[in-house]
């Protein structure tokens, strides 16, 4: 059962890198400053596993999979490299990063070049690897199953090897089921199942209805679709205005069989290919870049932000790092949290004040920032100051900030003369925004007037309000800090103000004055006074932040404070739940750059858009939302205690919008099958304010007994949703995408009578 020519499989034969992967080598392990073992690491003949030496003797395995790895980085960029081991090593570094909570991998190469070389071979490797499309996924997902369940090696699937290959596969089947699939393909009545056999067994298994019916329908062409076929379901099906030079471009791109490209075919599996790509998934490909204008204002976006960034875990005892800043920004996020407290010798350090959390240099944060700001996105990053520091401190702070950051820290108002409103993302690229207090007007930086100097600010943040929680302190007098000129100075267009009512805001602060809110106020303002709300917003800056309360770093709806125009929804990125599901499907379109532009009628002055209170008004697009959720495909198993359950599998569609929009429907849940469920039911939304609304489609493991498993989900913005059949990647808890896993849907969004 090898598969013959893996590196051939994965378009490297001969590749100087792979070979050098296959080879393996030595290299020094780093735990701690006194755990530093040399141990041999190698690839797999798979081309998608490495076997490591191990000293641990209950490890009968040693291996990792590259698709459990996030992504590798060369030099010393890892807490624990940076922590143990000296600058002079630094060519010689570099780390493994996994996905989820595994803890990353420190390692030492004998030389710079080696070290190159082991970073080159692993990215060139795991690229080649994403890029095998889900059908070769889903192929080798097979075969790598059947591997495990031909227990005896010998290459021949005997019947009991056949039922544990099936419950690999997730899908149960009674015994005369197995025996009936397994007779029909035992051609040779040997017993056992080999070669050929094996490959018409996954056949069977692998059969996929829905694809058959659609195709049939299309293909008037002896019997297989011709462009013009393969048009006419692009237009009618897909409702994609599309010409024949595109039909045609599919065929060249996914057609599998030569013979029928040459005649401008496509065959049933050209036809399940393209099916299983981009163009014919969900989220449309015209989304995936930045597509939008990005020379309006900063206040006219949603900006992807994070609330507490240090934290790794929970907001008590969890550990601080620099790595939960590195994680977020390469999430897309445009706004991060510093938490700033006086440190030892001098160096202030980042930890949730007046908690067990750990601490960590403010100085290293700032560097991993700068590092990873503009990996993911372009557009501007907005550092928000908490800052509990001694004036000491906070000149050490500054100093930090304007050394580490250089020309990329934003130190003066762009242009010759006080604007009077923000610039856009566009002219702010590769810049650093700082928010926090300031002493003066903004005016000050061009006049060089210092008469409105007040050396002190009132303190209104959330550690303040913890502790005022906790002390029951009523004397608010005490809540002024002392502000470095010098840290002062280096803010700009984030001015942190106290709230105190729209008409106050509107009369007395000047556009680059921010307030921060509290998720219960927020939540009534934009329940309260909602039109007034995205009025403020139309000239200002908002930043909501999750109560203190939530001790659990849970996380609050964003979607109520979007509709309210609120730009900086601050959410715990460290926490996976549907909030943040719903936050990655808000930023997930225009190239995942952290900026969403708000829609016209959220920046428009004549507006009367009020989400509670649906009025006629250029918002009032209302469409009828069909959605049939036809399969699903390749579902993992939940358990790895329990290898023998079976995943009973439904799938809920959820709508998040105005309220009048919400709406949740449900499938039901079949019982034992997540290799290839059909559910073809059919949902009906009606959906008044597209422009605002999200759609999650989620599937769980039905449970009578207890709350029902989490396997995956995907959340995109109503618009960037196509039409017809689409294949629905889904995401784990955490974000990443399921390789072979997905559900197949059929979407029709209509105007409204």
């Amino acid at each position: 059962m090898e598969e013959n020519g893996r590196a051939g499989k994965i378009g490297l034969e001969g590749d100087a890198d792979l070979q050098f992967l296959l080879k393996g080598g030595d290299l020094l392990k780093v735990k701690s400053s006194s755990w530093k073992k040399t141990r041999f690491y190698q690839l797999q003949e798979d081309c998608k596993t490495i076997w490591h030496q191990s000293n641990k003797t209950f490890k009968s395995n040693p291996t990792f999979s590259l698709e459990d790895i996030e992504s590798v980085r060369y030099g010393r960029q890892s807490e624990g490299l940076q922590k143990y081991t000296d600058s002079s090593v630094e060519d010689r570094c570099f780390s493994i990063i996994f996905k989820g909570r595994r803890k990353n991998l420190d390692l030492i190469a004998s030389s710079k070049e080696e070290a190159k070389q082991w970073v080159k071979g692993l990215e060139k490797v795991m690229n080649s690897m994403s890029h095998l499309n889900r059908q070769q996924n889903s192929e080798h997902w097979i075969y790598s199953c059947m591997r495990k369940a031909d227990k005896n090696a010998d290459n021949k699937m005997s019947l009991k090897e056949l039922k544990h290959f099936l419950r690999q596969i997730n899908i149960e089947v009674d015994d005369s089921y197995a025996e009936m699939l397994f007779r029909k393909c035992d051609t040779s009545n040997s017993g056992t199942l080999e070669g050929a056999e094996i490959k018409q067994f996954y056949d069977l298994l692998t059969y996929r209805k829905e694809i058959d019916v659609i195709y049939g329908k299309y293909a008037h062409t002896n019997g297989q679709m011709s462009s013009a076929d393969l048009l006419s379901f692009l237009q009618n099906e897909q409702r994609e205005p599309v010409s024949m030079d595109y039909a045609q471009k599919l065929i060249n791109k996914y057609e599998v069989d030569d013979t029928a490209k040459q005649k401008k075919h496509m065959t049933k599996d050209g036809f399940l290919m393209y099916l299983n790509q981009e163009e014919g998934g969900i989220f449309n490909p015209d989304h995936k870049a930045v597509y939008q204008d990005m020379r309006q204002p900063l206040n006219h976006y949603f900006i992807s932000s994070s609330h507490n960034t240090y934290l790794m875990d929970d907001q008590l005892k969890g550990p601080s790092s620099t790595e939960a800043y590195i994680n977020a920004l390469i999430k897309g996020c445009r706004c991060v949290e510093l938490d700033c407290w006086d440190g030892a010798n001098g160096e202030p350090v980042i930890y949730h004040g007046h908690t067990l959390t750990s601490k960590v240099l403010f100085k290293d944060v700032i560097k991993a920032i700068k590092e990873y700001a503009f990996k993911t996105s372009q557009y501007p990053v907005i550092l928000s100051l908490e800052n509990h520091c001694t004036l000491e401190q906070q000149e050490v702070m500054a100093h930090h900030l304007t050394s580490i950051l250089g020309n990329a820290l934003l130190t003066q108002p762009l242009g010759n003369h006080m604007p009077t409103t923000f610039p856009g993302p566009e002219e702010l690229k590769g810049r650093f925004l700082i928010k926090g207090k300031r002493l003066n007007k903004l005016d000050a930086a061009f006049n060089n007037n210092t008469t409105e100097d007040v050396d002190s600010v009132s303190e209104e943040d959330e550690a303040a309000e913890l502790k005022e929680n906790e002390q029951k302190v009523k004397d608010k007098k005490s809540k002024k800090i002392k502000l470095a000129k010098e840290l002062s100075d280096l803010v700009i267009y984030c001015k942190s103000v106290h709230f105190s009512g729209f008409e106050h805001s509107r009369d007395n602060q000047a556009f680059y004055e921010m307030a921060s809110f509290k998720e219960s106020k927020a939540m009534n303002l934009a329940e309260n006074s909602g039109t007034a709300y995205i009025h403020h917003n139309m000239d200002k800056l908002s930043r909501i932040y999750p109560a203190g309360s939530r001790t659990n770093s849970s996380n609050y709806n964003p979607v109520p404070l979007w509709n309210a125009g609120c730009q900086i929804v601050a959410l715990n990125f460290q926490t996976p739940c549907k909030e943040m599901d719903m936050n990655q499907g808000r930023f997930l379109p225009n190239g995942r750059c952290g900026y969403i532009l708000k829609p016209e009628f959220q920046r428009d002055p004549a507006s009367q858009f009020d989400p509670k209170n649906l009025s006629a008004g250029p918002w009032l697009q209302k469409k009828t939302v069909h959605i049939m959720i036809i399969s699903a495909q390749q579902l993992p198993k939940l358990s790895k205690d329990k290898p023998k359950s079976i995943v009973d599998p439904q799938v809920q569609v959820e709508i998040y919008g105005v309220p009048v929009d919400n709406a949740t429907k449900l499938t039901h849940h079949i019982e034992n099958n997540g290799l290839n469920p059909m559910w073809n039911t059919n949902f009906q939304f009606t959906v008044h304010v597209p422009e605002l609304a999200l759609v999650r489609f989620l599937v769980e493991d039905f449970d009578a007994a207890s709350y029902n498993d989490f396997i995956g989900q995907y959340t995109l913005p109503l618009t960037s949703m196509q039409n017809g059949y689409r294949h629905v990647p889904l995401l784990t808890k955490r974000g990443d995408v399921i390789p072979s896993a997905g559900l197949f849907v059929h979407i029709m969004v209509l105007d409204a009578e």
